[in-house]
Formats: C-alpha cells, sequence, structure tokens
C-alpha cells in the first residue's frame, strides 16, 4: 500500500480486513491453545469446563500437572542442553565462516558457499537420515579398526547436536555475512596501521560491530534448536527432546498437559520478544 498515491475507501477497508485476518491467522491458534491449558477438563480441546491451574500444579492419580511431570521436565531439560549446545557450536563455526567468506577471496569460494548454504534446501527428513547412517557407519569403522567405541556417534545427546548444527551454522552464516557487508574494512585497516595483530583487529573491531549479528544469531539457532523435530527424530536416543517427547504422547495418549507446555513457550517467548524490543526502543 502506497500512502503517497489516492486509494478508494474499498482498498482501504480491504487492506485493514487482510491485515486483520493475517495477523488472526497466526495468533489464533497460540491464544486457543494458552486458554485451553487452564480448562477444566481431562481432554485437549473444547468445550470450556471451567478455570483450573491442575494441569501445571496438580499431583494426584488423576491429574499430573507440567511442573510434577518429570518426563516433560526432562525432556524440557534436554531441549535446553541442546540448544544452548548447538547455538554456541554454530555461532562459532557461522561466525568464522562468514568472516572467510565476506573478507577473503579464494579459489572455489563459490562451490564452498553453496556446500554451506545446502543444508536450507535439504529436507529435515533427508538430512536426519543421511547422518544417522553416515554417523553409524564411521563408527563401526572406527570400532573394527581401533576396538574403540565412539559413543558420541550413536543416537543421543551428541549426535542430535551435530545433525542440528548441520544446518544451524549455516543460518549463522547468513545472518553475519549480512551484517558484514555493512562494515568498513577501513577500520580493521586503521587497526592494523596501529599495530595491532589481526586476531586483535577482529577482536576489538570487527566483533563488537557484529555483536548483534551474534546475539540475533545465537537467538535463532537456539529457538531453531529447541522446536527441531524433523531431523532430531532419526537421531534422539533414549532421552527424547521436548517435541519428541510431545509428538508420542499426543500420538498414543494426550492430557491438556500439553497445552500447558505450549503455553510456557509461547508466554517465555513473548516475554523475550517484547523485552527485546522494548529494549531497542530504549536504545534508539
Amino acid at each position: 500500500m502506497i500512502r503517497s498515491l489516492p486509494n478508494s475507501a474499498l482498498y482501504k477497508n480491504g487492506y485493514r480486513l487482510y491485515i486483520a485476518l493475517f495477523f488472526l491467522f497466526l495468533v489464533l491458534p497460540l491464544l486457543v491453545i494458552s486458554i485451553l491449558a487452564f480448562n477444566d477438563s481431562n481432554f485437549i480441546s473444547l468445550p470450556w469446563k471451567g478455570f483450573t491451574l491442575d494441569w501445571f500444579f496438580a499431583n494426584t492419580d488423576e491429574r499430573t500437572g507440567l511442573f510434577h511431570d518429570e518426563d516433560l521436565l526432562q525432556s524440557i531439560w534436554i531441549s535446553l542442553l541442546t540448544a544452548v549446545a548447538m547455538a554456541s557450536l554454530s555461532l562459532a563455526v557461522g561466525t568464522a565462516a562468514a568472516l572467510l567468506f565476506v573478507q577473503e577471496k579464494f579459489r572455489g569460494k563459490g562451490f564452498l558457499y553453496f556446500l554451506a548454504i545446502a543444508p536450507l534446501v535439504i529436507p529435515g527428513v533427508i538430512l536426519g537420515i543421511s547422518i544417522l547412517l553416515s554417523s553409524s557407519f564411521v563408527a563401526g569403522a572406527i570400532e573394527k579398526a581401533t576396538g574403540w567405541d565412539p559413543e558420541f556417534l550413536s543416537p543421543g545427546f551428541w549426535l542430535v547436536v551435530l545433525g542440528q548444527f548441520s544446518f544451524g551454522a549455516t543460518y549463522v552464516l547468513l545472518i553475519v555475512s549480512a551484517r558484514l557487508k555493512k562494515f568498513d574494512p577501513i577500520l580493521e585497516e586503521a587497526a592494523l596501521s596501529l599495530r595491532a595483530t589481526r586476531l586483535e583487529a577482529i577482536r576489538y573491531v570487527t566483533l563488537p560491530f557484529l555483536k548483534p549479528a551474534l546475539i540475533s544469531g545465537f537467538a535463532v539457532t537456539f529457538l531453531i534448536s529447541f522446536s527441531n523435530f524433523n531431523t532430531t527424530v532419526f537421531l534422539v536416543g533414549s532421552d527424547p527432546t521436548l517435541p519428541i517427547e510431545l509428538f508420542s504422547r499426543i500420538k498414543f495418549s494426550s492430557t491438556p498437559v500439553l497445552n500447558a507446555v505450549s503455553f510456557l513457550i509461547v508466554a517465555v517467548i513473548s516475554t523475550i520478544a517484547f523485552a527485546t524490543l522494548w529494549i531497542n526502543r530504549k536504545r534508539h
């Protein structure tokens, strides 16, 4: 909609209706599942039976709330650990790759960049299966040659981290590269002319400039890891992450405690988002 051009009333009303329907489509499912988290019913759907906090705090034979469900709490903890490990690894490798691709010229740069972004266009299911098969092959070869069983290549925590890292580093690469395109290399040259080493110039000049992109890259990869299912389902071991635990429960048996988990996640993420928005506004 171009504000400087005259528009009819029909166009303006249609535009407002489109915006309202668009945001309603985005918000309504989250609103419904948040409301049902407080529904005094043994089913995850309507009708409304009254307000209750049982699905958060109950600990009886009939109902077990979120904060007394050890399996759910364990899966949340595993998801948090996985997300922190994957985001940290992706941040380090993705940032280094961005510095390499943006600032340096070398043979095969275009081909290597294509390989770096390839995980974004490969379906997560295919990525998970390929990582599982390749890790099993490598683990078998190592055990056959040395007699040592590399457990980190077996389905479990570290294989999930490595599997998610395969595409997490790509997100960091793209985010940091976009920020680097606005960076003036003269700043680094000035630091080098003042007898700073290459690493000191990156540490004291480049990385402070990249701070917003680094924070964004960590946050994006953390959230992607926390909610990932397609790749993780093939790599997880005996300790499932939260998406895997929720899927197994809703597949066989479901209670409104799943709504409580969803409400908690939505509330935490929304709080972080609004806090970030408020901090950015205060800075401006």
